[in-house]
Parts: C-alpha cells; structure tokens; sequence
C-alpha cells in the first residue's frame, strides 16, 4: 500500500500519552497529511472539518454495520440486535424511530426539574468544604441518576451498573482493548433482564416500558414489537451512551473553565451563557472523539484510494478545531458563534441523546455556580480515564471559593 503521510506524523488511538493531548497529533494530521494511514493497527483516519461532516453523512460508503469501534470492526464479530449506532439502514432508520419517540427535546426538558434535583442532592453537601469533584461528585452522579430514572431501574442499583460499563470501556496499561462481545451481552443479560421482565409484567411510564410495548413496521413491513434481545440491546445502549458521554462533558466543563479564570468569572457573573459555555467546551473538547466506520467501496482522498473493506476513523474531535471551519480552533471562546460542531456526530447517527446531554450539562454548570464562583484543578489528585471509546476524566477534584 502506498501512502504519503510523512513518516513523523504519527496518531494512535490506543496511545495513552497521545490520548492525554492529542491536538498536536490532530493539528500535523489536518495540515499535512488529511488523509492518513497508520500501518500499526491498519486504519485510515480523515480530520478536516469539510471531510469529517462528509464522510459520516455517507453512510452507503462509510458503513457502522460493523461497529463504530476500531477494535470491534476489526474482530469481525457478528453484533447483538438493538443498538442503532451499529446499524444502516433500513434496519437503523426502523430502530432509531423507536427511541426518537422518547428522546425529544420537548421530552428531555420536562425532566430538568428532577435534574436539578439530583444535582442539589450531590452538591449542597459538600457547600462549606474546600471543594469537590466535577466528576466523583457530580459527573459521575446526576447523568447515571437521570438515565436510571428514565429506564426505571432501582436507585440502589444504578451505581453498580455505572461501575460496571465504566469497567467495561477501560483500556488496559498495554493500551489494547479487552474486547468480548459475548461476555458484555452476557454481563447486559444479568445487569438488565430482570428489570425487563419485571416491567413486562408491571408496565410504568418509563423508557423500558415503552420500549417494551410500542408497536412498528419493521423493515419487512411487519407490524411487530420489539424481540426481548432487542430490548436488552436498547437498553445496554442508552445506559452506557447516558452515562459516559454526559459525565466526561461535565469533567471537561469544569477543567476547561479553570484554565480560563477570565472566561469563568464571565460565566458566573451572567449565568444566561451557560448554553454557550456548553456548545463551546463540546467543540473544544469532544467527549467521543473518535468514530470508526467500515470502508464498503474504494474511495478517493487527496489522490490517494482506500480499498473497499478498510476502517475509516472519522476524527470528529481534530475537526472539531480545523481552523478552516473554527477560525482559530485551538482557542477557548465563549463567545464564539457556533453553526454547529461534530460531537455529537452527523447524519443519520446524530446522538440521539443530545438533547439530554445538553439539558444535564447545563443544569450541572448551573447548579456548580449558584454554589461557587471559581475553582482551580487539583492536578496532583486528578486521573484521566483512558478507553477506546470516548476521552475525558475518572477525577476531576478542584478547590473551589463559595459564591457571595
């Protein structure tokens, strides 16, 4: 295979020294090399702004199939029905109508009250200390409460399934996934079956009941409803993207803004901007910034030709920061006007949970400044999580000065 990215521009996934800030990698593979091929672990990666928002709308080139994972395309592995993120039409268009029923924007906002209610409950304990953890406290709390509640799975047993996809997403030290299909429906299977079958029983108004009882034309054109696995499938779906993606958001947030006081006490001061602030810290800092895509015809970039059955890496965190989209992307601004960003993906596999992320960032944003004005990160104490999935933080503990 003939490629000409220069031999010193180097990105891997699975780097965890590359992962802790990779805009220096992302930057040299925009500028001089937009199409690039790593040989290691045999991908191509696109990471232009223009490029990126193409690539995902093609889905019929640029297939999910098979996994959005790079390790899970490259297992070969036949996937377990019900999640849509690894789906094409016209199966994923049958799929993703089901939960557009639910996860509305309207749908999404009529649950802020309980929202903050989570939020006040994690939060006013710790008013009067030195400070607290964006994540520990917060992150890893309200986004795991809120999904909880729309699943309708007992409180005292939110936590362990939390813990138990936060394991599952973990790289190990050599940096490659653990990767058992089998094992993780498995695991869904006795996390979850017994909440299906008892709503099968005892219907309620939640998400599992609706996913339980509503009726479609598959894409067969018979009128059904959805098989048990199906059901298992959605629900290990929405669990883990409700509680990882929102909860690095919510690490980012309160990082980003401690590395720029000034921008922060704007923020504090006229708390109307907290939906900018949000929309900002997506684009500076993509919970999910990689998506990887199965290659289902050759294709041409840059005079150079990708064969049909290679993996793409749609690089939505690097085109997040093209300068030619974001004029000066590097840089954190408030006040930057936002047509739109990619980290909630584009096209047919746009987030379905933006909505609710977006609702639970800024409330949690909200919550922290009714409480305290500023806050430094506490490097010393702070770990960043590494997985093959989406990059943030495990702890984020700051000292905080209380709000006058």
């Amino acid at each position: 295979m003939t490629t000409t990215s220069p031999a010193d521009v180097y990105y891997d996934p699975y780097d965890f020294e590359i992962d802790d800030d990779p805009y220096p990698a992302w930057r040299r593979l925009r500028e001089e090399t937009p199409l690039y091929y790593n040989a290691k672990h045999d991908f191509f990666a696109l990471s232009r702004f223009d490029d990126v928002e193409k690539g995902l709308t093609d889905w019929k080139t640029y297939s999910s199939a098979k996994g959005s994972l790079l390790e899970l395309i490259k297992s070969g592995i036949e996937l377990p029905p019900g999640n849509t993120l690894f789906e094409d039409p016209p199966l994923h268009g049958v799929h993703r109508g089901i939960l557009l029923r639910v996860f509305t924007p309207k749908q999404m906002l009529a649950i802020e009250s309980k929202v903050r209610e989570f939020c006040a409950h994690w939060l006013d304990p710790l008013v009067g200390s030195s400070g607290f953890d964006f994540v520990a406290d917060l992150g890893a709390q309200m986004p795991m409460r809120t999904i909880g509640m729309l699943l309708g799975i007992p409180e005292a047993d939110q936590e362990a399934i939390r813990d138990a996809i936060d394991d599952g997403l973990k790289l190990d030290e050599s940096g490659k996934p653990s990767l058992d299909v089998a094992k993780a429906y498995a695991m869904a299977e006795a996390m979850y079956s017994e909440y299906i079958d008892w709503r099968t029983e005892h219907p309620s108004d939640d998400l599992m009941t609706q996913l339980l009882t509503s009726e479609f034309d598959d894409e067969h054109g018979q009128r059904r409803r959805l098989r048990r696995d199906e059901v298992l499938g959605y629900v290990s779906n929405v669990a883990a993207a409700g509680n990882e993606t929102t909860t690095r958001l919510i690490g980012w947030t309160g990082k980003v803004l401690a590395e720029h006081p000034d921008q922060l006490r704007v923020v504090a001061e006229d708390r109307s901007l907290i939906p900018k602030v949000i929309e900002e810290v997506l684009r500076y800092e993509a919970p999910s910034p990689v998506q990887a895509r199965y290659v289902t015809r050759d294709v041409d970039h840059y005079g150079q030709r990708v064969p049909e059955g290679s993996v793409m890496l749609m690089l939505n965190g690097a085109a997040n920061r093209d300068d030619r989209h974001f004029p000066d992307g590097d840089t954190f601004d408030i006040h930057r006007e936002i047509d739109h960003h990619l980290s909630f993906g584009y096209g047919i596999h746009f987030c379905l949970g933006a909505a609710l992320a977006r609702l639970e960032a800024r409330v949690a944003l909200d919550e922290v400044l009714q409480r305290w004005s500023h806050w430094e990160v506490d490097y010393e104490h702070a770990i960043q999580a590494h997985t093959s999935t989406v990059r943030g933080w495990a702890r984020l503990p700051v000292t905080a000065t209380a709000r006058r």
